[in-house]
């Protein structure tokens, strides 16, 4: 690390301190030439591949706002908005990877939004999952009421994360 004053490559870490949930490690340094201090700060970049090749910055921004229009007109808050963002980039830094395809990215929401609102998980998950039609909606519903029963009957499981794909619905006919 170049000394900002005197341009100087050698410097001493003084003292290190994590920051932001211990996303960021703060170093003060001290120069060895002209003995002054300053101050660097460390962070592991996230990237989104888009499906176009392009990559960019991860953010929690571009996650709320996804995640915000599923749950439109549902009565979700900005602060449950903002956890399941901090959830899944969470997520991603503990996998240690450095680059997230955007699709994985879009698939790592719908666990924590199953949890805050089923009904923004369909609306979001028809997208990610593909959709193409009314029997693939029908299946996720069914996979969300077996679940729902399950954890009913044994509340020990309640919240587990998994997700069922196991079920069926039967409609009734007219």
């Amino acid at each position: 690390m170049h000394c900002p004053f005197c341009r100087h490559a050698d410097s001493r870490v003084v003292d290190s301190r994590t920051a932001d949930e211990g996303t960021v490690i703060r170093r003060r340094r001290q120069c060895l030439a002209c003995e002054r201090r300053f101050t660097t700060v460390e962070q592991l970049t996230l990237a989104v591949v888009k499906r176009s090749g392009v990559t960019e910055p991860f953010s929690r921004e571009k996650v709320v706002a996804g995640v915000r229009r599923a749950c439109q007109g549902r009565g979700v808050g900005e602060d449950a908005l903002a956890r399941l963002a901090q959830r899944v980039e969470e997520q991603f830094r503990a996998a240690g990877g450095a680059e997230i395809p955007s699709r994985e990215v879009g698939l790592a929401i719908l666990t924590p939004l199953r949890e805050l609102d089923e009904v923004a998980y369909l609306r979001f998950a028809s997208v990610y999952r593909d959709f193409e039609s009314l029997d693939d909606f029908e299946n996720e519903i069914a996979a969300l009421r077996a679940d729902r029963e399950q954890a009913r009957r044994d509340p020990a499981d309640a919240g587990d994360g998994e997700h069922r794909t196991d079920a069926t619905l039967t409609v009734a006919e007219p």
